[in-house]
């Protein structure tokens, strides 16, 4: 794993403790913008260092014709949902993964064993078939419908716990509609690839016409991109496998805009790892369907990708870490905290940062 990483690098870029900051309550933001595009944006020169404030839907202005923007077009679905057990005790499942034959690996809220039936809405029921590590459990759906389609009309959107809910629906559908990208298409995510939020159709259209292109992958972001680093050392942690496609038409893209050293600017973490993850031993990104369990760390040499759009992200969080590899460490550093003496809005729903 560590032949692909470079030498010029600190040891305490290793530890998960200088990945800390602080951060008052009141710079997360608990709402999106109106207006998608109307985000705020860094702009950090990876080069000079040198850091500019724009919007996001500055963008067209920002990057060059002929960049070639790749998003992930994951779709997030409603995988949380609320049952009893039959003795009347409340449940909260949380839907991680998908085994086949409507099992699920799943997480549960609430005390539950081997052969525990759980009650749903809408005539629907699951049982608990494997208690396996880490708190997760195996069940098996028993709904009236495609469980898809189920989880459409009773689940809801599992927001991160920074985002604060009083749990009356009041916001349910906004946020359905909100934590979501304007161009989802695959099912399969628990949690939005964040970047992409700050997208719309207009702001798609104006990069076209300015003569920037987009092209899409698919990675399915799981419950291991944000679970916890326990680790000092965060060259022990070990990153869950996430499922990501990358099709023929945004292989060539990305093949022939590497050919004509145009730039390739990942939208997201997620994207990153993805292409990353499919970098042949040529250097060239191939097509395909795979797992993915990649953790970039400092020192890893990139060759898929020449710029990256993120948000900003958790303290000692492996998403931090993948972008300090990207600028460095010492820059992102800095730029994290100009970002909170101006009063940027932090995490899922906040600002982003457009690192070139």
């Amino acid at each position: 794993m560590f032949s692909r990483y470079l030498n010029e690098v600190f040891l305490s870029d290793f530890r998960l403790s200088s990945y800390d900051y602080l951060l008052d309550e009141d710079r997360i933001a608990q709402e999106p913008k109106t207006r998608r595009d109307h985000a705020r944006l860094m702009v950090l020169d990876r080069s000079g260092g040198g850091v500019s404030h724009r919007n996001v839907f500055d963008l067209p202005a920002i990057l060059r014709r002929g960049d070639l923007l790749v998003l992930n077009d994951t779709r997030v679905f409603p995988a949380r949902l609320i049952g009893k057990k039959e003795t009347g005790g409340r449940i909260e499942i949380f839907l991680l993964r998908d085994l086949g034959e409507n099992l699920w690996e799943v997480l549960t809220r609430g005390k539950v064993s081997v052969g525990t039936r759980i009650l749903l809405p809408g005539e629907g029921s699951c049982v608990v078939e494997e208690i396996s590590g880490e708190g997760k459990r195996l069940v098996r759906f028993e709904v009236p419908r495609v469980l898809f389609d189920y989880l459409e009309r009773y689940g809801t959107v599992p927001l991160p716990p920074y985002i604060h809910r009083n749990g009356d629906g009041v916001n349910a559908d906004a946020d359905r509609d909100r934590y979501q990208t304007v161009y989802a298409k695959r099912p399969g995510a628990v949690a939005a690839p964040t970047a992409g939020l700050h997208f719309t159709e207009r702001l798609l259209a104006r990069l076209r016409d300015a003569g920037m292109e987009t092209a899409f992958v698919t990675l399915h972001v799981g419950y291991g991109t944000f679970k916890p680093v326990q680790v000092e050392d965060i060259r022990t942690h070990r990153m869950d496998s996430e499922w990501y496609t990358i099709g023929d038409e945004t292989a060539s893209m990305i093949h022939r805009a590497r050919r004509e050293n145009r730039r390739v600017i990942a939208v997201g973490t997620t994207t990153t790892r993805a292409l990353e993850s499919a970098v042949g031993e040529e250097g060239e990104v191939r097509a395909g369907t795979a797992k993915t369990d990649l953790f970039i760390l400092p020192g890893y040499g990139f060759r898929a990708i020449d710029g990256l759009m993120t948000n900003f992200h958790l303290p000692r969080s492996t998403l931090l870490v993948l972008v300090s590899a990207f600028a460095g460490k010492e820059r992102v550093d800095e730029a994290y905290r100009e970002a909170i003496e101006k009063k940027y809005r932090f995490y899922s729903y906040g600002d982003a940062m457009l690192i070139l």
